[in-house]
């Protein structure tokens, strides 16, 4: 049967590194779980619908296309009316879903998108809005869970072979902090001497000559280093982060 009403939206899987309370369940978000902060994890930004289709669902942030827009417009414009997000620092189209019955009603054509907000950043979300662990999705809306995975997927292999992670950390950092951070997107343990050694070679880090603050307990202070580049790059287009064996 023909479709002629077909909608075209856009959708955008937010990503963060960020740091749940420990007893964090899923479907609760960072507002939901009480006690001290754990390991940083992987979160994407996800809204609560109150009406159906799948009412009490979690959806990613999108809408439909304007006549007057292309998608990338569109899809910031999403992020900026539906979630209040308006600085990414990375934003790149991910693929498109097309599948007949994605949704219910008129058939919706949708063009995901990867957009990746710093660590130190925390956007003012409206109330039905919150962070979740991408390791602990709740009861997500239509598809949106296999964008999720497409898009950590994507993260994932441009962190072996880009500069990507610039986009996820802050302006300057430690190299344990750069650590933490390439361990919650890749989903497993890395290295700091190998990880510090890579980018090095590749000069994707640099160092800033500073140190960070010494900590309670004292010691020497950390080296801080800042991305060499804030724009994508190739970096060594054959290469690739492999777990530990």
């Amino acid at each position: 049967m023909p479709h002629s009403n077909t909608i075209h939206e856009s959708l955008t899987a937010v990503f963060q590194v960020r740091r749940f309370p420990v007893d964090v369940s899923a479907g609760s978000g960072i507002a939901g779980g009480r006690g001290r902060p754990g390991r940083p994890e992987l979160a994407v930004l996800l809204w609560e619908r109150a009406l159906d289709p799948q009412k009490g669902t979690w959806s990613l942030p999108g809408g439909r296309l304007r006549d007057d827009e292309d998608l990338d417009t569109s899809a910031r414009r999403q992020l900026a009316e539906k979630v209040d997000v308006r600085e990414l620092t990375h934003l790149e189209q991910l693929s498109v879903f097309s599948a007949p019955d994605r949704v219910p009603g008129p058939r919706r054509i949708a063009s995901a998108y990867l957009g990746l907000v710093p660590l130190t950043t925390e956007p003012e979300l409206p109330p039905d809005t919150t962070w979740h662990p991408v390791s602990a999705l709740p009861t997500v809306s239509f598809d949106h869970g296999t964008v999720v995975d497409h898009a950590r997927t994507r993260l994932a292999a441009k962190l072996s072979y880009t500069n990507i992670a610039f986009a996820l950390t802050p302006d300057t950092f430690t190299l344990s902090v750069l650590r933490e951070i390439y361990c919650a997107a890749l989903g497993y343990e890395v290295d700091t001497t190998n990880l510090q050694r890579v980018l090095t070679r590749r000069k994707v880090i640099t160092p800033t000559g500073d140190t960070a603050p010494s900590g309670r307990a004292g010691g020497r202070p950390a080296a801080l280093y800042r991305f060499t580049d804030s724009g994508l790059r190739v970096t060594d287009e054959f290469a690739a982060l492999r777990p530990p064996t």
